[in-house]
């Protein structure tokens, strides 16, 4: 459980308005890796918004999540090009390597791996994320030598 000071810090950075509640949540994803479900009761309670509406943008936005994720993200492109150019091995080797199934978390919360339908970058196929940093032409035999520097950086 987490204190609700650490909520409130976040909301104060904002105007107790509607439209700030987007900017909050993002917020709390950054901190915590995901939404908590204390920091939308305290987000309801302070902004005087139902927690259903704060629910229905936790649901609707891809960017917030309201389970654990790892501090470190890794995404795979299964679009066609990187599909057809190695990521099912990449993937493979992720799921094996890091033990953690396709977008799951790993147990000790470091990695979020995630499957993304296309990244617009096709001539860089296979093309992996990790924290929002581009790996193009990635190989299932190099892609750990990849997470663990980033993971490290």
């Amino acid at each position: 459980m987490t204190d609700v000071t650490q909520f409130d810090r976040i909301i104060d950075r904002y105007e107790r308005l509607e439209e700030s509640l987007l900017a909050i949540l993002q917020d709390f994803q950054r901190e915590f890796h995901y939404v908590p479900e204390e920091g939308i009761r305290r987000l309801s309670e302070v902004m005087e918004v139902p927690e259903s509406k704060i629910y229905a943008m936790g649901t609707f936005y891809k960017a917030l999540s309201l389970t654990p994720r790892g501090r470190h993200t890794i995404k795979v492109c299964t679009g066609t090009a990187c599909h057809l150019k190695g990521a099912p091995q990449i993937l493979e080797t992720l799921e094996r390597e890091l033990e953690v199934k396709r977008n799951g978390t790993t147990t000790d919360g470091e990695f979020t791996l995630e499957c993304v339908n296309c990244v617009g970058a096709c001539a860089m196929a296979p093309l992996t994320l990790i924290d929002e940093e581009y790996h193009g032409q990635t190989r299932s035999s190099k892609i750990m030598d990849i997470v663990k520097k980033q993971a490290g950086s």
